[in-house]
Parts: C-alpha cells; structure tokens; sequence
C-alpha cells in the first residue's frame, strides 16, 4: 500500500469567501463545491486546498499562546519576489503578522487567521 497527499483541508468560517481568497492568490481555479466546502486543485501537480464551513471555528494565535488556540498547520509557499507576494497578498485581505521570525520567511494571515509564510524560490 502506498499513500499520497491528495488534498489539505483548512477549517474556516466561510467556506466560499477562503476559497476565493486561495484562489485569487495562487490562481487555482475551483474543481468542486458543495454547501459549506469548496475544493481547488494545482492545475500543474493536482494537489489540493479545501476549505470546510465550521461553525465553532475560531482562529489560531501564533506566535502560540497558552489557553488560545493553537495553529495545527500552516501553508509554505514559494515565490519569485516576497516584497510583492506580501503587497498582492494584502491586497487580497491577507495581513502581515507582527512577528517576523525570519529575515527571508514573512509570515501572514489568510482572512480566517491561518498562517501561512512566502519566500523566495
């Protein structure tokens, strides 16, 4: 028996409105909807981002903090210019996060408080 990644599924508050944002982000299109759950795949790998309505979903903190929820996972995503990849993603209604571990990593959050990191390829 052998395993393969097919998808990674993030928890959100809207469905459809985290999806948008993916998508307009990493220009992959939408494969598959239903009522509060929306599934993209990479056109070129066939790896996928779902994104799934829960009603109770409330956003992680990081840097951690006990007693907060924490972050389960977080999206690396590689690209050609972090200084606009971070312009392009807060324009799409990503915001910056406080603390910047990193000098050549900038860690974000997506519009339901998932974090996620740009660098460069």
């Amino acid at each position: 028996m052998s395993f393969a990644l097919a998808t990674v599924v993030l928890d959100c508050p809207d469905a459809d409105a985290l999806a948008a944002f993916y998508g307009n982000l990493l220009g992959w299109p939408v494969t598959a909807r239903e009522e509060g759950w929306v599934l993209m795949r990479d056109p070129r790998s066939g790896v996928g981002l779902a994104f799934q309505s829960e009603r109770w979903y409330e956003p992680p903190v990081w840097p951690e903090e006990p007693g907060r929820p924490h972050k389960m996972l977080h999206l690396d995503l590689r690209v050609p210019d972090p200084a606009e990849a971070v312009r392009q993603a807060v324009a799409a209604g990503a915001r910056q996060a406080a603390q910047q571990p990193q000098e050549d990593v900038r860690v974000l959050f997506d519009p339901a408080g998932h974090p996620f990191c740009v660098f460069r390829e």
